[in-house]
C-alpha cells in the first residue's frame, strides 16, 4: 500500500503536474510550490532588469501580505508587472493610477503599469480573503529613472535593498 501512494505520488509530480503545466502555458504555476523553484522563489521576486533594458516585478499575494511589502521601480517608464496568489484571490489596487487586477492562484497575471511621476503608490487589497484583509497592503515607490540603478541580469530590487 505504500509503495502504491509512493509510485502514485512520484507520478503526479514527474508527469501529470508538468504535462498539465505545458498545457496551461507560461501563465500558469503550481500554488503549492510558488516558493520551492521556478519564477517565483523568493529570491526572484521584486523588480529586475531585463536584457533589453526593461523592467519586470514578481510579486505574490497571500494572506494577509503581499510579498515583497514594497518594490522599487523607474517612474515614467512601462514595467511588466507579474503576479499571483498563494492561496486565495486578491485584488491587487494601485492608488494613483487607477489600477485593479485579480491574483488567483495557479494563474500568473502579467499586464504592463506605468507610474508617470515619482512618488509612493499605496496597493491595498481590495478583494476580502479573511480576517486580516483590512491589513493587507504593500507600496510601490517610484524614483526617477536615473535614480533607478542599472541591474545585473540576476539582481532583484526592493525598497528594502534600496
Amino acid at each position: 500500500m505504500v509503495l502504491a501512494f509512493a509510485l502514485l505520488a512520484t507520478r503526479v509530480n514527474e508527469v501529470d503536474l508538468p504535462v498539465l503545466k505545458a498545457l496551461r502555458g507560461k501563465n500558469w504555476v503550481d500554488p503549492q510550490r510558488l516558493h520551492l523553484y521556478g519564477e517565483f522563489v523568493e529570491s526572484n521576486l521584486g523588480s529586475a532588469q531585463e536584457p533589453d533594458g526593461s523592467v519586470t516585478v514578481r510579486m505574490i499575494a497571500e494572506q494577509f501580505l503581499f510579498v515583497p511589502r514594497c518594490v522599487l521601480v523607474p517612474a515614467g517608464m512601462p514595467v511588466r508587472l507579474r503576479i499571483t496568489s498563494a492561496d486565495v484571490e486578491h485584488k491587487f489596487s494601485v492608488e494613483g493610477i487607477n489600477y485593479q487586477a485579480e491574483a488567483t492562484p495557479g494563474v500568473v497575471i502579467e499586464t504592463t503599469l506605468n507610474f508617470p511621476k515619482p512618488g509612493t503608490y499605496e496597493v491595498p487589497c481590495r478583494e476580502f480573503c479573511g480576517a486580516g484583509h483590512y491589513a493587507m497592503r504593500s507600496e510601490v515607490l517610484a524614483v526617477p529613472r536615473d535614480q533607478f540603478r542599472n541591474l545585473r541580469p540576476d539582481e532583484r530590487v526592493t525598497c528594502a535593498s534600496r
